[in-house]
Formats: structure tokens, C-alpha cells, sequence
């Protein structure tokens, strides 16, 4: 386990202005002693909502300021910068990425300027700088412009997690706050990092937990995943605060929810690939009424259930 002390912090650069500034509704709301998030809109990124759909959170300790996650654009990280400083002088030590998902790291350029050290997984480095990543951004700047823009970059982490051992853990520390950063994946994304604060009972969760709404599954190894929400409610946090959502109070019930959408994707479609049963037919036989009233059901299941489809395919003897 890899421990570090807190950084010296950089001062604060100019950060590229944005075309416009963000005017969505941001609150920074309490969890624990010290510890915040802002909770984004249940919905797909557009430009009515600029980008604003994904949650970060905020730990002030008497050193310093850990922010989990950068929010999915630049003005966005600006204005949860403002709301840190309405609360305290520490400055912006440390933003730690769960995941490389666009909606959760469009804001890095601008905590990097003020000072933060980027920390994230080393399996990122599949995704920065790849094909995906340019073609991701090139559509955001043409749908969310003026909040994403030529400016708006896909930024390397300062620190990687797993650099010299790939699923080591990594323990930052700043006054009396420690904060173990575990690899939970490969899962919804490879390079899944989970952020627990066990003096204060709250559990970061990433995108590993959608609270009422259905999960974006992606390419992710679900079976993994099930096995990491699994872990998950074995740490005894008191409030795990997820990706997208509100934070929990039962975290055995909400983490629940997206392991028990998972296990029935997983099992309607694994049972159509092994009868190789075509996939519309498939799909239209499942009983989705458990699920099909949550948030974002009609935007994302029919291609969750898709790629779950391919992934049991693939996974079939």
C-alpha cells in the first residue's frame, strides 16, 4: 500500500477562459463533518443541463481540500471551486478520478490550475490520448458549446494509482484525514477507483453506483462490478455518495439496486446467448417492470441490454 504526504501546493495558475459561464444550480450539500458533494441533473448531457449530470465530491480537512471528481466541464469545476472557497481558505489539494468518463473529467484543467494534483488509475491510460477520447470531445464541443470549447482538454493524472503495482491501493493523507483510494476494477470502467473515508463514514462510490436511476453499463465487466458493489457493502460506510444520484443513507439497498439490475441483465441475456436466441426476441420477452419507471430507463436500457448481450456472447463456453 502506497502512502503519500501531502503535496506542497502549487500556486494557483490562470485558468483558460471559458466561453461562457455556467447557470445551472449548484449546491454544496452535507454529508459529514467536512465532507460535501453536488449532485448532478438524472439526465443525458446536453446543452440545456451544460453538462451538469454527474456528481463530485468535497472533503475539507485542516491541510488541505480533496475533491473527488471534476465535474464535465471547465465553467462547471469553476463554479464547485467557488462553492468550496464560500466554506473554507484550505486550498485544493488533490482531485482524484474515479473514472475517464467524459461528464466526470471535462473539469480537470481548471482544479489543475488552481493547484490540485490529479490522481487517477493507470488503466486510464487506454483511454487519454486514444481515438475515443479525441472523437468524444470533437461531438462535446459541438454539442455543448460554449460550455466545452477548444480550450476543454483530456488531462493525464499527476499521480497514478497502480504505477509501479497495477491494483495497488493508494493512501493520501492531509491533517487528520485519511483517504484510502482502492482499484475497483475493471468494472463499469477498467479503471475504476472507489475513495473511502472511514473516519468519517462516507464511501465515494464513482460510477460503480447509480442511486434511483438506471446505470449507464457501457462496455463494463458486470460481473466484476457485481463482485465490487459487493465489496463495497462490506466497508460499513455510513453514506456512500455515488456517480449520478443522491447520496445513501442504506447503502445495502441503494447499491442493491444497481447489483440486482445488473444480475437480471446478466441473466436474461446470458440465457438468449447460450440458446442463441436473437436479441430483439430476447429483449422483448424480459420482464423489466422492476426497473423500466426509473430515471434514463428509455434512453439507456435497450443498449445496456445490447452490450450485455455481446458481452455474454462472448463469455458463453
Amino acid at each position: 500500500m502506497v502512502s503519500l504526504a501531502p503535496m506542497v501546493q502549487i500556486p494557483a495558475a490562470a485558468a483558460e477562459p471559458a466561453a461562457a459561464p455556467t447557470t445551472v444550480r449548484m449546491v454544496l450539500s452535507p454529508v459529514a463533518d467536512g465532507v460535501y458533494f453536488v449532485q448532478g441533473e438524472s439526465a443525458m448531457g446536453s446543452a440545456a443541463n451544460q453538462n451538469f449530470i454527474s456528481n463530485a465530491g468535497v472533503v475539507i480537512t485542516d491541510d488541505g481540500v480533496l475533491v473527488v471528481d471534476a465535474l464535465g466541464s471547465p465553467p462547471l469545476a469553476q463554479q464547485l471551486i467557488d462553492e468550496i472557497h464560500k466554506l473554507t481558505t484550505q486550498p485544493i489539494r488533490y482531485v482524484v478520478v474515479t473514472h475517464y468518463h467524459a461528464d466526470h473529467i471535462y473539469g480537470l484543467q481548471t482544479l489543475r490550475a488552481a493547484g490540485a494534483k490529479i490522481v487517477a488509475h493507470g488503466k486510464a491510460r487506454d483511454y487519454i490520448g486514444s481515438d475515443t477520447a479525441r472523437l468524444r470531445l470533437d461531438v462535446s464541443r459541438v454539442e455543448l458549446f460554449p460550455w466545452i470549447d477548444e480550450q476543454t482538454q483530456v488531462l493525464a493524472p499527476d499521480i497514478w494509482l497502480g504505477a509501479d503495482q497495477q491494483d495497488a491501493d493508494l493512501v493520501l493523507k492531509l491533517g487528520q484525514t485519511e483517504f484510502f483510494i482502492h482499484h475497483a476494477g475493471p468494472a463499469h470502467t477498467p479503471e475504476d477507483v472507489i475513495v473511502n473515508v472511514p473516519s468519517k463514514g462516507v464511501l465515494f462510490a464513482g460510477d460503480l453506483v447509480f442511486r434511483g436511476r438506471i446505470p449507464f453499463v457501457g462496455q463494463a465487466d458486470s460481473q466484476r462490478w457485481i463482485e465490487a458493489l459487493g465489496q463495497m457493502m462490506q466497508m460499513g460506510a455510513k453514506v456512500v455518495v455515488p456517480g449520478h444520484g443522491g447520496a445513501s443513507t442504506d447503502p445495502k439497498a441503494d447499491l442493491g439496486l444497481t447489483r440486482d439490475y445488473l444480475t437480471y441483465l446478466r441473466q436474461v441475456m446470458g440465457a438468449a446467448a447460450r440458446d442463441l436466441e436473437p436479441f430483439e426476441q430476447a429483449y422483448q420477452r424480459a420482464d423489466w417492470s422492476r426497473f423500466e419507471k426509473l430515471p434514463l430507463f428509455g434512453a439507456v436500457n435497450r443498449m445496456n441490454a445490447y452490450n450485455t448481450y455481446l458481452l455474454m456472447e462472448r463469455e458463453a463456453p
